[in-house]
Formats: C-alpha cells, sequence, structure tokens
C-alpha cells in the first residue's frame, strides 16, 4: 500500500488482520478529558470484569490514580469527542499490559492539525469499526492526530491506564490483543515521515503508557512484527529512536 485508499476500504483490509480478535468483545480506546485534567468519576455499564461495574473518565470514590514523574497527557476521552456507546460491553482483562504497539491508521494524510479533525477523525474510526466491521467499539486503545492531539479509542481504556493494574480487551493486533496497548497514530507513512507534533505526542504517550503499567521502554513494538503488513510505515523504522525517547523521559 503506496499510496492513500479510501478510509474504508483501508480500515476494512486493516481488520481482517484483527478478525480473530474481534469476534469476542475486542476494546480500542482510552482518554482523558478533552481539555481539562481527570477530576471526576463516572460509572459505565458497558465494561465488564468478573462481572463487576467499573468507573470511567476519572477518580473514582475513594479511589486514587498511580501517577509517577511522567505527566499525564490530555487525552480526550470518548465522551468528549461524542462516541457512540459500544454496541455491547466491552472486556477487561484482570492484568496489566506487557507492551504497546504502534500503529498507523493509512488513511490519507490530512492537513487540518485542528482538535476538531481530531474528534472528528475519531468519529469516523468508530463509525468504520462498529458498522464496516460488526465490532462493537472502536479497535485501537487510543488515537494520536496529525496535530498531536490523543483520543481514547474504546470505552474504559483510559480509566485502565490510569489506574495501572487491568486493561481493555483490544482488536488491533491477532494474538495481542489481551496483552498489548494499541495505539492508532493517523496518516499513512509509508514514504513519509509523520509531522512533528504527532511524534512529539507518540513519545510522551508511550512514556506515561509505560510508567503507568511498569512497560519497559523495549517493550515498544509496530504492528509488523506480528502480522504481515506495512503497518505502521516508517514508524517502524524508528522504534529504536522512540524506545530510547521514552527511556529518557522514564529516567
Amino acid at each position: 500500500m503506496n499510496v492513500p485508499v479510501s478510509r474504508r476500504s483501508v480500515l476494512r483490509g486493516a481488520v481482517l488482520l484483527g478478525t480473530a480478535g474481534a469476534l469476542a468483545p475486542t476494546p480500542f480506546g482510552g482518554s482523558a478529558a478533552g481539555a481539562a485534567a481527570v477530576g471526576h468519576s463516572t460509572v459505565d455499564p458497558t465494561l465488564t470484569t468478573g462481572g463487576s461495574t467499573l468507573t470511567t473518565g476519572g477518580t473514582p470514590a475513594g479511589g486514587r490514580v498511580a501517577l509517577g514523574r511522567v505527566d499525564q497527557p490530555v487525552i480526550a476521552n470518548c465522551a468528549t469527542w461524542g462516541a457512540r456507546p459500544p454496541s455491547s460491553p466491552v472486556s477487561v482483562v484482570a492484568s496489566r499490559p506487557n507492551k504497546i504497539i504502534v500503529h498507523h491508521t493509512a488513511f490519507p494524510n490530512s492537513t487540518d492539525y485542528s482538535l476538531a479533525h481530531a474528534y472528528a477523525n475519531s468519529q469516523e474510526i468508530q463509525d468504520l469499526h462498529m458498522d464496516g466491521n460488526g465490532w462493537l467499539d472502536s479497535g485501537q486503545h487510543f488515537t494520536n492526530s496529525r496535530g498531536g492531539h490523543l483520543t481514547e479509542g474504546r470505552h474504559g481504556s483510559l480509566y485502565a491506564l490510569l489506574h495501572g493494574q487491568t486493561m481493555v480487551q483490544g482488536a488491533h493486533c491477532v494474538g495481542q490483543n489481551s496483552q498489548a496497548i494499541g495505539i492508532e497514530n493517523d496518516g499513512i507513512y509509508v514514504d513519509v515521515q509523520p509531522p512533528q507534533a504527532l511524534w512529539d505526542s507518540l513519545v510522551v504517550f508511550c512514556a506515561f503508557t509505560c510508567q503507568q503499567y511498569a512497560i519497559p521502554a523495549s517493550q515498544i513494538y509496530g504492528h509488523k512484527d506480528f502480522a504481515s503488513t506495512q503497518c505502521p510505515g516508517l514508524l517502524h523504522d524508528r522504534l529504536p529512536e522512540l524506545r530510547s525517547a521514552v527511556a529518557a523521559r522514564l529516567g
């Protein structure tokens, strides 16, 4: 795939690589409140783990978000960017992920770097995953726009990230959906580099995620490490650089 193609055909093709993971409830998502820090809690009945209900979007009553030396980046949660509710309950894995997998969406490289475009892009991804692929929600846990704006993908991913003990099951990479956080980077990077804003945001996101889940920086991979795909394009060639930048932030 050396030239941009339509979003619908790209995502339909990409999800075929994740069909096995999508047959069961497969969450993609995660994000914090739009322009403000997370500081409230809401009960989300679509999240289930062992029959109990989880809260999303902030600190639960009597709970505490575990934060360290890497500051929490601004991540727009599902409610902030106008996500649809999942078509069925998402599954929560009662253990920490052990790696991060970097993707690119293979969408055409937009020159609209605005927050509004990032939200619209998240909506389009969710529509394609739910309506085109028959999934219960977005596939990826988080999305990174070309303007460097982070959004939650599958519902519940942000809550899990902030508390650092569980993860929402994803559908971004066959065989890795219950053990890897998937981050989609908007655009296609087969023969061009991503904007600096996207790269900088990716570094901060990966550092914060590694901190929250105690994932070593060495455990950041690309989609093509686990599947026959060009994804994430030239971002894969820069994984050593990404790991080094994340390790430096972690100290």
